[in-house]
């Protein structure tokens, strides 16, 4: 049994990946971002051990959830799974890219890292001299999957990967979505409890490595960013 927490986990893939996670015998933290979703989570899944509460806008949010993830800890697995797709640069940034970047630093160190990024980061536009501006929601999961890559190789200890969960029909994807609902949550359910260290570093797609932007391997960049990222936060990754 592994001690899992999820971050966005009242609906879609966030949901999904818990209640499997659940079913198959681990202990599953949620994270809803108010109140009113974390009483809906409970009674959606009572299995759930416990339920944070942090809105992934607000950075000082993000701050004391960080303080209810440690107090709750370690952790064996923490999967950033939420994020938003909007217009708003600003919005996408905060919650996509900060919030990640500010648990990854504040929390206690897991023994692996799930992030979830898309095969929409190929070929998207980095501007670092303007993220809060310049980032859309390509663009963040590029920032995501670097980050990802990041970890991988300056934190030895930990397992770190990141997963392109397709275009699926959640709320986010819209009914449209072409790929397979369960095939965008089965990855993240084998990561949280393999315990096979050559995984890591890896960006996967519906259980297989899969093509990703090679600017994630750039270790120059990585530093750049993560540079930019404690900057703006006053966060500073170890």
């Amino acid at each position: 049994m592994a001690k899992i927490l999820i971050t966005g986990s009242t609906t879609g893939l966030g949901l999904l990946t818990a209640k499997a996670l659940v079913a198959a015998g681990n202990d599953v933290v949620c994270h809803a971002r108010n109140q009113k979703r974390a009483t809906a989570v409970k009674q959606e899944l009572p299995q759930a051990s416990a339920v944070v509460v942090g809105d992934l806008a607000s950075t000082s949010a993000v701050v004391d959830l960080a303080k209810q993830i440690n107090n709750l800890g370690p952790f064996d697995t923490i999967i950033h799974n939420a994020g938003v797709y909007t217009q708003e640069p600003q919005l996408t940034f905060q919650v996509n890219v900060l919030a990640p970047y500010m648990l990854t630093a504040l929390v206690q160190r897991p023994q692996r890292l799930i992030y979830l990024s898309s095969g929409m980061h190929v070929g998207s536009q980095l501007d670092l001299a303007h993220l809060t501006t310049k980032t859309d929601y390509s663009s963040s999961k590029l920032q995501v999957l670097i980050l990802s890559k990041a970890i991988a190789r300056l934190w030895p200890t930990v397992v770190s990967t990141s997963v392109d969960p397709g275009w699926v029909p959640t709320r986010m994807g819209g009914s449209a979505a072409s790929d397979d609902l369960t095939l965008g949550y089965t990855t993240q359910v084998w990561l949280a409890t393999l315990a096979d260290a050559k995984v890591n570093g890896n960006y996967y797609h519906h259980l297989r490595p899969a093509h990703y932007d090679r600017r994630g391997d750039d270790v120059t960049l990585q530093t750049a960013l993560l540079a930019q990222l404690a900057k703006i936060t006053g966060v500073t990754l170890q």
